[in-house]
Formats: C-alpha cells, sequence, structure tokens
C-alpha cells in the first residue's frame, strides 16, 4: 500500500544517479518542483547536458562512489541501468532513511505518479494518480481526470476565504448559445464567486451555476440602462476588492462594442488582476448562423463593424465590404439613407437578424 504524500523539494538537495534519458525525465520533473538536482553519472544524456550547461544541474562526471554521494539529500533517483549500482543506491538510501525512486516501481520506497495541473482562477489543481506497475494507465486517469476538471462541469470554487483582493476576469460568452462558450470561459466560472452577466449572455450557463455563486444582472436593453457602466465598473472593483472572485460574463466579445475596455482600466486602477477571455462576436457568429458569411471571395473582401446607436462613420461604399450594424434597430431607417447618401447602390443586399433566429428576419435591399 502505497501513501499518497506530496513532497515539498523546494531548494533541496536531490541526488539523481544516471546520465541517461530515464533520469532526463525524473530530473525535469523535479526541476519543476524546485529541487536543487545534482547529477552523479560518467556521462550524461544530450537533454541533461543542456541542463548541466545552463546550470540548472550539477554535475558530479564520475560512476556513483557511496553513501557519501547522498550526504545533505532529501530524496534520491536512481536510473542508472546498472542493476548493481542501483541495488547499491537503494540499500544506501534505505540506511540513511533518504526516500528512494528506483528504476523499478519494485524497488522504490518512493514513486513519481502522473499528474496534470488545471489552473482555477487563481488556484492550481494537481491532479495525481499512482497504480504499482502500470503508469501508462496512471497516466491516462490523469488526462481525462484533467479534462473534466478543465471543462468547467464541476464546481470548483474555493472552501476558505481568500487572503488579499480577488480578481476579474471579462468572458465573452459567444452570441448566445451554451455551446459557443469558450473552454476558458467555462473554468474561471467554474470558479467564480460572483458573476455579473449581460442580458445576451448564454443564460443556459448561468442557470446551471451553483446557488452559492451570486449572479448580478446588470442587462441592458433598447431604452433601458437600469445601470449605468460606471456603476458597472464600481462593481467590478468593489466585489474583487472584498477578495471575491468575478467573472463578468458578456455577450460576444468583451472588447467588441462590449465596453471591456472600460470595465479592464477601472479594475486595473485598483491594482485588481483582470483576465480577458475572447468570445465569438455575433457580428460574425450571428450571420453565419443564418447563413451569411460576412466575406467572401469574388463577392465581399471586408467587414467593418460599426454600433447602431449613432451616425455612421465613413465606410466603404462598394457592394464588396460588408457593414454590420449591432444595436442598429432603432436607427435603422436613418442608418440606411446614410449609406446611400455615402455612395453605397440601392441594389446593396440588406439582411435583418437576431440572435434569437437562425433565419434572417428580413432580406431587402437598401
Amino acid at each position: 500500500m502505497t501513501l499518497p504524500v506530496g513532497l515539498d523539494v523546494t531548494g533541496r538537495r536531490v541526488v539523481v544517479v544516471g546520465g541517461g534519458p530515464a533520469s532526463a525525465s525524473g530530473v525535469s520533473t523535479l526541476l519543476a518542483a524546485g529541487a536543487l538536482v545534482e547529477v552523479v553519472a560518467p556521462y550524461v544524456c544530450e537533454e541533461l547536458a543542456v541542463l548541466v550547461a545552463s546550470g540548472e544541474v550539477a554535475w558530479a562526471p564520475r560512476d556513483y562512489e557511496g553513501r557519501h554521494d547522498l550526504d545533505g539529500a532529501w530524496l534520491v533517483h536512481t536510473a542508472s541501468g546498472d542493476r548493481e549500482v542501483d541495488d547499491a543506491v537503494r540499500a544506501d538510501a534505505l540506511d540513511l532513511r533518504v526516500w528512494c525512486l528506483a528504476a523499478t516501481a519494485a524497488d522504490s520506497t518512493a514513486h513519481l505518479p502522473a499528474t496534470t495541473s488545471v489552473a482555477a482562477g487563481d488556484v492550481t489543481l494537481t491532479v495525481a494518480a499512482h497504480t504499482g506497475f502500470d503508469p501508462a494507465l496512471a497516466t491516462a486517469v490523469v488526462r481525462q481526470v484533467g479534462a473534466v476538471l478543465a471543462s468547467g462541469s464541476l464546481d470548483l470554487r474555493r472552501r476558505t476565504p481568500r487572503p488579499g483582493s480577488g480578481w476579474v476576469a471579462l468572458v465573452g460568452g459567444g452570441p448566445g448559445a451554451d455551446g459557443l462558450l469558450t473552454t476558458r470561459g467555462r473554468e474561471l466560472l467554474s470558479v467564480a464567486d460572483v458573476v455579473v452577466v449581460d442580458r445576451l449572455a448564454p443564460q443556459g450557463v448561468v442557470d446551471r451555476l451553483p446557488a452559492n455563486v451570486r449572479v448580478v444582472d446588470v442587462g441592458k436593453a433598447p431604452g433601458r440602462h437600469t445601470i449605468p457602466q460606471d456603476e458597472i465598473n464600481a462593481l467590478l472593483v468593489e466585489e474583487a476588492l472584498a477578495g471575491r472572485a468575478v467573472v463578468r460574463l458578456k455577450g460576444g466579445d468583451p472588447y467588441v462594442l462590449g465596453r471591456g475596455g472600460e470595465e479592464r482600466q477601472a479594475c486595473e486602477a485598483h491594482g485588481i488582476p483582470v483576465e480577458v477571455v475572447p468570445g465569438v462576436t455575433s457580428a460574425v457568429a450571428v450571420p453565419a448562423a443564418a447563413g451569411i458569411p460576412v466575406t467572401h471571395r469574388g463577392v465581399a473582401r471586408g467587414v467593418t463593424i460599426v454600433t447602431g446607436h449613432d451616425e455612421l462613420p465613413a465606410v466603404p461604399n462598394g457592394t464588396d465590404h460588408t457593414v454590420v450594424l449591432l444595436m442598429g434597430v432603432g436607427r435603422l431607417a436613418r442608418s440606411a439613407e446614410a449609406l446611400v447618401a455615402a455612395g453605397r447602390p440601392g441594389s446593396c443586399p440588406v439582411a435583418r437578424l437576431s440572435p434569437d433566429h437562425p433565419q434572417p428576419l428580413e432580406v431587402a435591399h437598401l
């Protein structure tokens, strides 16, 4: 029976006996854990030679000479390729009460499990599996468990208070369909304490959040802006400074007419870490769902995305350039007049689309 225990080898001496590829794999793992690694071997393989040349690994270019080579070691790894040498190292480690990672699991007093790490907000989760004599099975298990953790389907919120301030993630929710939210977006939602949500964010994803997640609806609709942008900025700052993990879940992409830049600046002005997760913008996703490519060889060679709330800026007036008006229903007639006045022909095809409908609501001409 193996007791699963994590060893903190940061800044501690670990001796590796053997300089071949089997040792190189163990050395890489030990270095990643912060160990001070010394290799004892008459030669080293190319991978270890690079680490030695860079100063990351110390090298004693000789054969193993006995237990004095293990003085001051917290852990020893032996994979010399010589059974007698490995047995001697293991015996000396036992006498010195130093844990030993041997070339074969049966000879080891310590074991390196297969591991994978998943970033869960400001916490990194490490999953380890040990199966004794079947390391390939252990590797397969941790990969599958890691995939589940990364999917965002599990509740990975902290169970202890977060020291200091929290963080904010501006997550693009895509054009509204749950399946078009990115994997990274789901990961961050699985660790969020507070979710500040827009009207066009994927509602199914929000509905499935655990009851202990506080959801704040700041959605805007035409003619109804219940919470001004300054107050939304202040809310993000307040929650993060209170030590909470905050996801600002938006429809589309945070930086495509989503005021994500303003929210990021507000948070960073208070020293709050901010991550931006791109989303599939409705400017291209909704036309695509309706069977309309915004660029197509021989038809449209470019696309301009503008807000329909204001007077239209100058846009290319040829029919080979697509213009996408977001939030443009209220000024649609005036926008059409402006496009024609700027030189776009009245024969230019127009489609009125909605994220709620897979087919165009209307197809006409200017």
